[in-house]
């Protein structure tokens, strides 16, 4: 309903506008006419004083010819009469225009006027012409016909006739500021009626919406106020309107959906501050877990401390026993230097692996890989456990298609991941079990699993295996760095090494490379 209270008064005060730009764009076409018609009818009185100027002065010159004689300036009269010629030209070409604006009726005899000033001047021309060209010997004849000419011709014909042009264009002037002025009057008087009737209209119609809109408008802000202020239980129940109807249900929707946000909000809070404090309990744990491993890079610089400080602490005692004996033999300097080599060749292992593992973690572990046939490889190094462990069984299983597999890798760097499997196969497990090789394909990936039929390995070790510096509770040799040096091996050729396991039934270590073909 509002809506439509709104587009009446709207539409109303549209056509009083419209009213209004209307009458000022017909007033200033109008005016514009008007005005136009006046600067053409003033331009052509001023042309018609400006010819009886030049006119009168032309006739000056000829008398002054008679008088004084064929002698007189010749070059001023004909300036004179060039002058006239413009001046009637440009009064032809006004008239004509405003013949256009005003119409015949307007301008009827301004033509006429015009022509008959043309043949007066014509004629006195020639008439002063023939004057002075008379035979000087009749001076009475000649003074009787420049006496004719002034008084009769120029004082009474030229005269007349130019005072009837400039008079008949000063009563078009008179005319058109007449109209001109009529046209104000209307137009103000226009506008004053139009005013008269359309600010009352105006005023009364922005009294009656303000009456419209002020009382709904309060209801509103105090609806709005108070759910500002946490109150939601008040909705707007006053009728109004059609549309303040709507905003009113709007805001009653508003303020139900804000009460059940803000106890979503409270429930979300409540939730939050569950999350944190599993967080809190996550970060917690994750905390110890670095400070696990912080305690077990202690235990390994520790741990590197000592295996470093007693091959260095057996090369330097060696040494020092033999340099304190008085008489050494061959042999012993012999046996001294071998085990200081032993020392030496240990210490360097153990640098070395220091050294992969560093290099691993910034990404330098170069690998001079090449196509090498994998079944060869493994032969050849389950030969070599072979003959270390005499009392060992150890097998090599695959299918015969897989005789030729060749995969891309780095021979050496492959060697050393397969004798820390085998070797952890046959240290972690019983005395005399077989320790199994395998080697099958699929797709394009190949395996080598390495299977004992030791204890197996438990949950939370298997959870650590490939660990750094973690070593078995029931094995305490070593670093534990032979897993952690497979893995990052196996890694850098692009494949991975996995583990199963279970106490009692052995544990299965496979590496999983990606091959290019088989032939």
């Amino acid at each position: 309903m509002y809506k439509r209270k709104l587009f009446y008064f709207g539409l109303t005060t549209a056509f009083i506008l419209f009213l209004a730009l209307l009458s000022t764009a017909i007033s200033a076409h109008l005016t514009r006419e008007n005005l136009h018609q006046s600067n053409i009818a003033q331009s052509l009185l001023v042309e018609h004083e400006k010819l009886s100027s030049i006119s009168y002065r032309l006739f000056k010159q000829l008398t002054d010819e008679i008088i004084f004689g064929r002698n007189a300036n010749q070059a001023y009269v004909r300036k004179k009469q060039n002058l006239i010629q413009q001046s009637i030209s440009q009064i032809r070409k006004l008239e004509q225009e405003q013949r256009d604006a005003l119409g015949l009726s307007f301008t009827k005899g301004s033509v006429e006027d015009t022509d008959e000033l043309v043949r007066l001047i014509d004629e006195i021309t020639v008439e002063f012409r023939a004057v002075v060209v008379s035979d000087n010997k009749a001076p009475l004849s000649q003074q009787a016909q420049l006496r004719r000419l002034l008084e009769v011709t120029i004082d009474d014909q030229f005269r007349e006739a130019i005072n009837s042009a400039v008079s008949r264009q000063t009563h078009v002037v008179a005319a058109i500021n007449a109209r001109i002025d009529a046209l104000n009057t209307t137009i103000l008087w226009f506008a004053l009626g139009l005013g008269a009737l359309s600010i009352p209209l105006i005023l009364y119609g922005c009294y009656w919406l303000f009456n419209q809109l002020y009382q709904p408008l309060i209801l509103i802000a105090n609806a709005t106020n108070s759910i500002a202020l946490g109150h939601y239980q008040k909705p707007i129940s006053v009728t109004l309107d059609d549309e303040f109807e709507e905003l009113a249900t709007s805001i009653n929707q508003l303020a139900l959906r804000l009460q059940a946000h803000e106890e979503n909000a409270a429930k979300s809070r409540k939730q939050l501050e569950l999350e944190v404090k599993q967080r809190t309990s996550e970060l917690t744990e994750a905390n110890l877990q670095l400070t696990k491993i912080d305690s077990r890079r202690r235990q390994f610089i520790a741990d590197v401390s000592h295996e470093l400080r007693t091959p260095l602490t057996i090369i330097r005692g060696e040494a020092q026993v033999t340099l304190r004996m008085h008489s050494v033999s061959e042999d012993d300097y012999n046996q001294t230097l071998s085990s200081i080599l032993e020392q030496a060749v240990n210490l360097s292992r153990l640098v070395d692996d220091l050294l992969l593992l560093t290099r691993a973690e910034m990404n330098q572990l170069n690998l001079e890989v090449a196509p090498v046939q994998i079944m060869p490889l493994l032969q050849s190094e389950v030969a070599k456990w072979k003959k270390l462990e005499v009392n060992r069984a150890i097998t090599l299983i695959a299918a015969p298609d897989l005789n030729d597999v060749i995969a891309t890798i780095d021979k050496q760097r492959l060697q050393q991941v397969l004798s820390i499997l085998i070797d952890n196969a046959i240290k972690y497990s019983k005395a005399n079990q077989a320790v199994e090789v395998s080697l099958t394909k699929s797709d394009s990936l190949l395996t080598i699993a390495i299977k004992d039929n030791g204890e197996g390995i438990s949950a939370a070790e298997v959870d650590n295996i490939f660990e750094r510096f973690v070593r078995f509770s029931k094995h305490n040799e070593g670093l534990g760095l032979g897993l952690p040096i497979a893995k990052v091996i196996v890694e850098a050729h692009g494949g991975s090494i996995v583990v199963e396991s279970s106490q009692g039934q052995g544990s299965i270590f496979s590496i999983i490379l990606p091959i290019e073909d088989i032939t």
